[in-house]
């Protein structure tokens, strides 16, 4: 996958305004290309903030996580194929992915599987009634979005590499809970420094709080694209 290291990292937009979000957009400035909007945003006036940034030449991701009936998520993911995001967001359930293809048709949507949550762990899915462990559930799901026709998955740094096998090649894996080191965990409990992430064979990594709360917003962005770029190094 040939991405800049630049454009392998995404900062949510994850604040209650949209004029809160257009101080971390001027904070980052040109130290970040992507982006992403999820519920909190989204339900704030992020589907007209995403429209300008995409106008802009930046890349959205739209973070719905969409789970519906058949009928609902394929009329959904048509009307969100308008917009001109790059990544969309679907429970990696396999009616809900394949819906999702169907909506999607021919648009330059990009549809991820969301696989399991990176602030869940093994007892989160036991209490959840599931007779997996996360790393099953992961490799299930992922499984199940190759054959869905989806174009890559949402997963923990953790399972990245075992998920390349699954997913081959050319689908896309996407990491949250990306921590640099020495940050504040928060409550994601599948962790990764973002070299690390890179290193077990992430294509993108989402990187929120370490980011939207340091001092110096952009200063730490550019920190975490150059650890992005020192693991590609490596790893060529």
């Amino acid at each position: 996958m040939s991405l800049s290291p630049r454009d392998r990292l995404i900062v949510p937009l994850d604040v209650p305004s949209v004029e809160d979000a257009r101080t971390i957009i001027a904070d980052l400035g040109d130290s970040v290309s992507f982006y992403k909007i999820g519920y909190q945003l989204g339900y704030a006036g992020g589907f007209d903030l995403a429209r300008e940034l995409i106008s802009e030449g930046k890349d959205v991701f739209m973070d719905l996580k969409l789970l519906d009936i058949d009928n609902t998520i394929e009329k959904g993911v048509v009307s969100i194929s308008t917009l001109g995001a790059k990544f969309l967001t679907i429970h990696a359930y396999p009616k809900a992915m394949r819906s999702a293809v169907a909506g999607r048709g021919e648009s330059g949507l990009n549809l991820l599987g969301v696989t399991v949550l990176t602030s869940m762990d093994d007892a989160d899915l036991e209490e959840a009634g599931y007779r997996f462990t996360a790393g099953e559930l992961v490799a299930k799901r992922a499984a199940d979005a190759r054959a869905a026709g989806m174009d890559g998955i949402v997963c923990s740094a953790q399972e990245a590499d075992a998920m390349r096998s699954i997913v081959g090649p050319d689908m896309a894996i996407v990491t949250p809970g990306i921590r640099p080191a020495g940050t504040d965990v928060g409550d994601q409990k599948r962790v990764m420094t973002p070299k690390k992430a890179i290193a077990a064979g992430a294509d993108y990594l989402v990187v929120g709080r370490p980011i939207l709360e340091a001092e110096k917003r952009k200063d730490m962005a550019l920190g975490i694209v150059a650890d992005i770029e020192a693991a590609l190094s490596e790893r060529a």
